[in-house]
């Protein structure tokens, strides 16, 4: 068996290391969970450990790099003219059939603070079109932005049991049944 050694690349590959780290990431956590193995992440995106960890120093700094583009897509939405919270929704749940590994990191107790900090982005992102829903009459008065992360929550925990192609017809079947308790 021939000696396979990788060549190290020099801190000149750090940006496309600590990129190529944050894609594997993405895709680890989308098919295994966020309790995947981070040898995993870093054998996907063809580095070391070594060079994992000098990036992301633990498990939380890794999953808030891989997830914030989402939270960013998530609040640039919300801030269009004319978005709506179906809009919104429609895109928490198009992320979360792609994975439900940012649901379960944010669930995870104790509580990263990093972790926090990045659900109450998505909770205020929330508050804008909630609040405009109800003004329509759409959604009932009591429901809150924290409803809805909790609402998200539950449809993660649902999808997170199922194989990737089940995961659209269960979403569908979770809102049909979760919007009756929101809907005015």
């Amino acid at each position: 068996m021939p000696d396979v050694r990788r060549t190290n690349r020099g801190p000149g590959a750090a940006a496309a290391n600590r990129a190529a780290l944050i894609a594997a990431a993405r895709e680890v956590f989308a098919a295994d969970g966020y309790d995947a193995p981070l040898s995993a992440v870093a054998r996907a995106a063809g580095v070391g450990q070594g060079s994992l960890y000098r990036h992301f120093p633990d498990r939380a700094s890794l999953a808030l790099a891989a997830f914030e583009d989402g939270v960013a897509e998530l609040e640039a939405l919300a801030a269009e003219a004319g978005a709506t919270l179906d809009d919104v929704l429609a895109l928490i749940t198009e992320q979360t059939i792609a994975s439900t590994a940012f649901i379960d990191m944010v669930g995870k107790l104790p509580a990263d603070p990093r972790l926090l900090a990045l659900r109450d982005r998505v909770a205020a992102l929330l508050a804008g079109p909630l609040a405009e829903a109800q003004r329509a009459g759409r959604v009932r008065p009591e429901v809150t932005a924290d409803d809805l992360v909790l609402i998200v929550g539950m449809l993660a925990g649902a999808l997170s049991k199922r194989p990737g192609p089940a995961r659209r017809v269960a979403a569908a079947r979770v809102w049909a049944l979760l919007r009756a308790g929101i809907d005015a």
